[in-house]
């Protein structure tokens, strides 16, 4: 599902414009995001699931092409967790 098509559900489903089903969505992205950044980052949806940031160490790898070494760098990342309701669903 595009992000196209998700506005058009939501808009169908909670009778009101694409506009508005638009800027909803955008909102929650955006809210999504400014937990994400936080210092312990966390947004739990009951029932549907966790995101969570996460900190992923340096590494070394291997260049699949050529078989070489290479460093990783640290980074954040973000995991998601299924909610019970989530994965009964499916």
């Amino acid at each position: 599902m595009t992000k196209a098509e998700l506005i058009e559900v939501m808009a169908k489903d909670s009778n009101i414009s694409k506009v508005a089903a638009g800027a909803a969505l955008e909102s929650f992205m955006t809210n999504v995001t400014k937990a994400l950044k936080k210092k312990n980052g966390k947004v739990t949806l009951v029932g549907f699931g966790t995101f969570t940031k996460v900190r992923r160490k340096a590494r070394k790898g291997r260049n699949p092409q050529t078989g070489e070494p290479i460093k990783i760098k640290a980074r954040n990342a973000v995991t998601f967790k299924a909610g019970k309701k989530l994965k009964d669903a499916i």
